[in-house]
């Protein structure tokens, strides 16, 4: 998977790497700058779309997004979440538009600073507010303006006076230095382009010792130029799947320890039906990702 020959050194008290020197076999995660910006748009505009449609969606499957108010309780409850969880949000709050539920595994703690890539409507960032508490914070990033709006709205329907909703991309996050505890995303990093850079951006805002929580797309498989050339299926968190082993190394060069990926087999049954007919559950499946920025001694 390209092993990187990179020589680190530690710098500073939150434990980051400073990149001496390079060399030509390091391999290259990301698409040139033209084709990252066309697919941003691509994605900010379907999930605007989705967020003026006012109606949930079924994961990430446009088949599903474009129908009339689908069942999202059902479809919530197939990625992990207790109904307990599904109706404590505000109405609106949950879309469907994950692929599992990183709130199991990120074990969040009173008093946590926690943030959201790819926020959507608000779901994670309501639920996660209750766990920390009002001494928590919870931080939603989404580059779709709608979306933000939404989660804004969405908001101010219940005491969420710890939870707050910027606009922003997920590889160049508005947020500071060494200033999270946990970092959650349900669904979001296969969308990007530049998938070392979230990863990078991800070590950059975390606290030492902080960690990573995410339930994401990835492939097992090599996907076949029919699906990654299909714009509908990049936007439906199909096509943008990275190998297994490509995160791993990507979350190691990025400076994270403790790597774990827990592939979520039984998930192949919903993603065969976000794109009914394509073989896509062939090639990729749902996984949980953790790690973890080093502590300091």
């Amino acid at each position: 998977s390209g092993e990187s020959n990179n020589t680190h050194r530690r710098t500073g008290r939150d434990c980051s790497f400073e990149f001496l020197s390079f060399h030509s076999n390091r391999k290259e995660y990301s698409v040139k700058t033209t084709e990252r910006d066309r697919i941003r748009r691509q994605v900010r505009e379907r999930y605007a779309g989705i967020a003026k449609s006012d109606s949930a969606g079924c994961a990430c499957a446009p088949s599903c997004c474009t129908s009339p108010d689908p069942a999202s309780e059902a479809v919530s409850g197939k990625l992990g979440y207790s109904l307990e969880e599904i109706h404590s949000v505000p109405d609106g709050a949950d879309m469907g538009l994950g692929c599992g539920n990183p709130q199991s595994i990120a074990l969040l703690e009173p008093g946590e600073t926690v943030l959201d890539l790819g926020s959507g409507g608000g779901f994670d960032c309501f639920l996660a507010a209750k766990q920390v508490g009002e001494t928590g914070r919870v931080i939603g990033v989404d580059m779709t303006p709608d979306m933000v709006s939404k989660a804004r709205n969405n908001a101010e329907q219940g005491p969420y006076e710890n939870v707050e909703f910027r606009l922003g991309e997920i590889e160049y996050l508005p947020v500071a230095d060494n200033d999270v505890d946990v970092i959650m995303s349900n669904c979001v990093i296969n969308l990007s382009p530049d998938k070392l850079q979230v990863f990078k951006e991800a070590f950059r805002i975390l606290r030492s010792g902080g960690r990573l929580a995410v339930s994401d797309i990835v492939a097992t498989a090599e996907v076949p130029d029919a699906i990654r050339n299909d714009s509908a299926q990049y936007s439906g968190c199909i096509a943008g799947a990275a190998r297994v082993e490509d995160i791993r190394a990507m979350l190691a060069e990025a400076g994270f320890v403790d790597l774990e990926i827990d592939l979520k087999e039984a998930s192949r049954a919903f993603i065969r039906d976000w794109f009914p007919g394509s073989g896509a559950e062939q090639f990729v499946v749902s996984a949980t990702i953790t790690a973890r920025k080093r502590a300091c001694l």
